[in-house]
């Protein structure tokens, strides 16, 4: 191997390990919060606030997606999680947008490394993705789909594979021929479906009680999660490391139409958000990490609208794509995908025109440093050195716990 490829090699990996040094603690912390809410958010609360879309709704939704973790992959499990406990869709994937790009460390590092023009840009843009994102799926999500997107979610749950030899669905009563005794489940179900499981799967043995008991049955999700999406996950940070480390900066340019070329302006702008759409299908890894190549991307000539739309389409990478599909089925994936591409195409043209219309763009082309390397004495270290052994301590014990359930995954 000569010392070129071998550079090469080792440039990736290089990329490969810090990337994944700076999404870990974050995703682990989304994860395992998203376990604690499925275990310890009742259903009503959830039906009650979120079960229909409205203003209140979706600002609800949007105040919990900034308060949550920033990692796409742990904001989707997040979502799936709300769907479970009986959100509308439309407030599930508001809150996955707000979850993803209206959180503080992104708009810290988009200060630091692009100015403030486009931290207003992705505010304004954020908020105008999820007022489109609740029309958009209240009036236009099909409702045979979404049917069939809860019934992937609750065929999906291990414990509503082990059937009676009957139809559940027919069940009327509290109580049944299941070998367990209905009566003492938390909340009434009229089938042995998500109900059910949600408030019985993961069952602490009778000697924990009390705190450790709620996290020996949150554990078990954070174990089921990871057996599901851990693939993806995995799929989508080398992905990610490889374009990072091998394509440069001309090559991300060299997609864009110049302004020489004479379209009008609107239709450069939508070529341009089309664009950078695509361009973070296929070279984002999380919500923070893409900054970098969205200041690369500015500075080669795209368009305001088109960086902003490259920005929020960290909702529609390969990998969270592949996410989607497990946890919602085919059908409701693509249903779903090609919603979240049409709000983010008129959101990305609706900053533009509103940003060159007030002439707030910012010509100042001098490109600022970040350090991109999360190894050494930092906050990043320092929650990596909580969260890592944290979160393996905190896996075993859900694999344990579902290995005793019989659920293997």
């Amino acid at each position: 191997m000569e010392s070129g490829d071998s550079n090469i090699i080792f440039h990736v990996i290089s990329v490969f390990f810090n990337m994944s040094w700076q999404i870990f603690w974050p995703l682990a912390f989304g994860l395992i919060l998203s376990s604690f809410i499925r275990n310890l958010l009742p259903v009503d609360t959830v039906v009650k606030h979120l079960g229909k879309t409205d203003v209140k709704s979706l600002s609800f939704t949007t105040l919990l997606g900034m308060m949550s973790s920033s990692c796409s992959y742990a904001a989707a499990s997040l979502s799936h999680t709300l769907l479970a406990k009986k959100a509308t869709v439309a407030n599930a994937m508001a809150f996955l947008v707000s979850s993803t790009n209206l959180i503080v460390e992104m708009f810290i590092v988009l200060v630091a490394l692009m100015g403030w023009t486009f931290l207003w840009g992705e505010v304004i843009g954020g908020l105008i993705l999820i007022a489109t994102v609740g029309f958009l799926f209240s009036r236009f999500y099909p409702k045979d789909v979404e049917q069939e997107l809860r019934q992937h979610i609750a065929n999906a749950l291990p414990q509503q594979k082990a059937s009676c030899g009957m139809d559940m669905s027919e069940m009327k009563h509290d109580t049944s021929d299941c070998g367990m005794d209905m009566s003492k489940m938390k909340h009434e179900s009229n089938d042995c479906g998500m109900d059910m499981v949600i408030s019985n799967m993961a069952m602490p043995s009778k000697n924990d009680t009390g705190v450790m008991a709620k996290i020996t049955k949150s554990a078990s999700f954070f174990q089921m999660d990871l057996a599901m999406i851990g693939k993806e996950i995995l799929i989508g940070v080398v992905v990610s490391s490889i374009l990072i480390a091998l394509v440069p900066q001309e090559g991300w340019r060299a997609l864009f139409i110049s302004n020489d070329v004479g379209l009008p302006a609107w239709l450069h702008s939508l070529l341009d958000v089309i664009i950078g759409i695509f361009v973070a299908m296929i070279a984002y890894v999380c919500s923070v990490g893409n900054l970098i190549l969205a200041a690369a991307l500015w500075h080669g000539g795209i368009s305001f609208g088109g960086v902003i739309g490259f920005i929020l389409s960290d909702v529609l990478t390969i990998p969270m794509m592949r996410v989607y599909q497990k946890y919602y089925g085919k059908r409701p994936t693509k249903w779903m995908v090609g919603l979240l591409f049409m709000a983010i195409l008129f959101t990305g043209l609706c900053v533009d025109a509103i940003f060159n219309g007030f002439g707030w763009v910012t010509t100042d082309q001098t490109l600022r440093t970040l350090n991109q390397s999360g190894f050494g004495m930092n906050m990043t270290t320092l929650m990596n050195l909580i969260f890592i052994p944290l979160s393996i301590w905190y896996y075993r014990l859900g694999k344990k716990a579902n290995a005793g359930l019989g659920i293997s995954m």
